[in-house]
């Protein structure tokens, strides 16, 4: 039982890397808006998953739900990252991206609270809580087609200069946006220039082996303040 527990607990990691690691590709290759939106179908499976376990009497459903909520997460945390900050105003941006975390937190703590046995956490009703993280990504399916691609996206990725032209005009109103378009270029040329790199050649990079190493530090101090326990 303790190595079911384990197992449990650790698979929502696991699938997280997962996700994490093909989100790079995926964005290239479909678009941030595509992929949230085929993200939120993922969720919703894993949540629907999750939520007939009890019915169906099977652990092995909460731990397949658990491993496919990780790869949504892993892939939803750079892609909300990337697409938010994309689609916001420059002056606007700083803030939009902040308010991720925000968000993050707020979740953890409405799951902690709705997980006490007064509440979602009885005997009777711990598939509803299970379930619930179906709910936001319902939401979200529903909304994100009215919004555009990213600009970025469309002019960098698909050389589409029109459709990012209306893409900001939909999300920032009728205006000048020449400045805005020029910066996405001026991005475009820079990263002819650059070579993006693999993980494993980003942990072989001499030059970035100090922020790597503060990188693994704080997140590695971060799991052993106390939060798992708690």
């Amino acid at each position: 039982l303790l190595f079911l527990w384990s197992i449990t607990v650790s698979i929502f990691g696991i699938g997280g890397l997962l996700g994490s690691s093909g989100s790079r590709y995926l964005t290239v290759k479909f678009g941030k808006k595509k992929c949230l939106l085929c993200n939120n179908v993922l969720m919703i499976v894993a949540a629907s998953i999750m939520g007939c376990s009890k019915i169906s009497h099977s652990f092995e459903m909460i731990l397949i739900g658990r491993f496919m909520c990780g790869v949504s997460a892993g892939l939803c945390v750079p892609l909300h990252h990337q697409y938010v900050g994309e689609i916001s105003p420059r002056k606007l941006r700083g803030f939009a991206n902040s308010t991720s975390s925000f968000f993050w937190s707020l979740g953890k703590a409405v799951g902690q609270i709705s997980g006490q046995r007064e509440l979602l956490g009885s005997q009777s009703l711990w598939p509803m809580l299970m379930a619930s993280c179906g709910v936001p990504a319902l939401i979200q399916l529903v909304t994100l087609p009215f919004f555009p691609e990213s600009p970025p996206y469309l002019l960098m990725h698909k050389g589409d200069q029109e459709g990012c032209k209306k893409a900001i005009r939909q999300l920032w109103g009728e205006g000048q946006h020449q400045a805005e378009i020029d910066d996405i270029m001026k991005e475009k040329a820079t990263m002819k220039n650059t070579k993006i790199l693999s993980v494993l050649e980003l942990v072989k990079e001499p030059s970035f082996r100090w922020q790597l190493y503060m990188i693994v530090i704080l997140t590695a101090t971060i799991q052993l303040c106390g939060i798992n326990a708690v």
